[in-house]
């Protein structure tokens, strides 16, 4: 039933080859085959704007850490949106990731700070990915898009 159709929104900055790896796990979890109503759409923070979050029924975020705080793209698209869908998502729900060299504090501080402020409503605890990259962050990522995939299309939020 397309009327049912949910849309998850993964607004993700991927400037290297290993953050693409994790944006495009989010993904693969998102799109897994057992989900079936749900629409999967992915954007850079750049390209995302306020009628592609009103347009979605939840959003993963992905950034990486930089200079101990969110990425410079991730913070342009908050600018952007935040006033623009602040009356109309409260309660969107919504996970995110942090890629963070070092311990990906300021980052999530920053992210749970302005997301407070929007009413948005996290159904997931940070997935922070620390240290130097090892591959499996890819498969947390993946289930970090398969759960929040599989939570829509059974009608959870």
């Amino acid at each position: 039933m397309v009327s049912s159709s949910k849309t998850l929104l993964i607004v993700a900055h991927a400037p290297s080859a290993n953050t693409l790896k994790l944006r495009e796990a989010v993904e693969r979890g998102a799109c897994h085959e057992d989900i079936e109503n749900v629409r999967v759409k992915v954007m850079a923070p750049l390209d995302a704007g306020p009628n592609d979050v009103l347009a979605c029924d939840a959003i993963i975020l992905g950034t990486t850490e930089n200079l101990g705080y969110m990425s410079g793209a991730l913070k342009d698209f908050f600018d952007r949106t935040y006033y623009s869908v602040l009356e109309e998502t409260q309660g969107l729900p919504f996970a995110y990731y942090i890629r963070a060299g070092h311990d990906g504090t300021g980052t999530n501080r920053a992210i749970e700070t302005i997301t407070t402020g929007l009413r948005w409503r996290l159904v997931q605890e940070p997935l922070i990915c620390r240290g130097e990259y090892r591959d499996e962050f890819e498969g947390q990522c993946q289930e970090l898009g398969m759960y929040l995939a599989a939570s829509l299309d059974a009608g959870l939020f």
